[in-house]
């Protein structure tokens, strides 16, 4: 909470603004094709994964919406911190777009160790992300992105590859023989689903 609130005074006081952070209007729609490959790589994972039979069952829309809005939202601050805090202030230290983009990668994947799953995905997602902000400089289609690259994993890659998308002290405590429960919509069930576990490692990610 601390960090939390470190990091609100600071991009609070900050003199460049939201439009410098990418919370505007303007080129939303040129960088909105980034959400449209993220939905065809999800399209091409969930056809993989049904044949491999490690596609998780799910109703449709309205329950992924049910099972992943907490994700999705936090999907969005993951891209903000990475973003609007880090980058902006390495383009200050390394000058090079290239260097700070790598740069702020490298600490969004180190956020998400020891899962070697997700700090390699993660380092590729966020040097092209940080680059893509870097020509565009609008937040949102990249935000909408990573919440359906993140859904696409949570859906298509089995438990005890990726510990479940646990990070630090949580995937070194996961038990192989717990899976994802299926998705409900069921208070009861919502608790145990996904709300839970990103909830519970919200601390241990970037």
């Amino acid at each position: 909470m601390i960090a939390v609130l470190g990091i609100g005074i600071i991009i609070g006081s900050s003199t460049h603004g939201t439009r410098a952070a990418g919370l505007r209007r303007r080129n939303f729609l040129r960088s909105l094709w980034v959400v449209g490959v993220a939905l065809v790589i999800a399209a091409i994972a969930a056809s993989i994964a049904a044949r491999l039979h490690t596609l998780r069952d799910f109703a449709g829309p309205l329950e992924l919406i049910g099972n992943y809005w907490s994700y999705a939202l936090f999907a969005g601050v993951q891209q903000f911190l990475l973003q609007c805090f880090f980058l902006t202030r390495l383009l200050r230290v390394l000058r090079k777009p290239q260097r700070a983009a790598l740069a702020a990668a490298a600490l969004f994947a180190l956020a998400h160790l020891p899962n070697p799953v997700l700090a390699v995905l993660t380092m590729v997602w966020g040097s092209l992300s940080c680059l893509i902000f870097l020509r565009y400089r609008n937040l949102y289609p990249l935000a909408i992105a990573h919440a359906i690259l993140g859904i696409t994993i949570a859906l298509c890659v089995p438990g005890h590859v990726d510990h479940n998308m646990r990070v630090g002290l949580g995937y070194l405590r996961y038990r192989k023989g717990w899976t994802r429960p299926p998705l409900q919509r069921s208070h009861r069930d919502q608790i145990a689903s996904t709300d839970a576990w990103v909830t519970a490692d919200a601390p241990t990610r970037l």
